[in-house]
C-alpha cells in the first residue's frame, strides 16, 4: 500500500502517529514523519488513521501488481 501524506495541510494533530505508529511518528511537535509503503495488513489502522486526521491531509493507495506477476506470464 501506498501512503502519501500532503505535508503543506498537515496541522501535526497526530491522531495517525497515535492510530498507526508502526508508519507515522511526530517529529517534535509539528513535524510529521511517515514511510510511504506499508503492508497489506495495516489497511485498517491506516484507513482508521486517515479518517482521523482532521485536516484530510493522508491519502491511502493500494499498489496494484503488474498484470505479469498476477497471472504468471513473462
Amino acid at each position: 500500500m501506498r501512503i502519501v501524506v500532503d505535508l503543506n495541510r498537515c496541522q501535526g494533530y497526530a491522531q495517525c502517529a497515535f492510530l498507526a505508529p508502526e508508519v507515522f511518528a511526530m517529529h517534535g511537535e509539528e513535524a510529521l514523519l511517515y514511510r510511504p509503503e506499508a503492508d497489506e495488513a495495516q489497511r485498517e489502522k491506516l484507513a482508521q488513521a486517515a479518517a482521523a486526521c482532521p485536516v484530510q491531509a493522508i491519502l491511502v493507495d493500494a499498489v496494484d501488481a503488474p498484470a505479469e506477476a498476477v497471472s504468471g506470464e513473462r
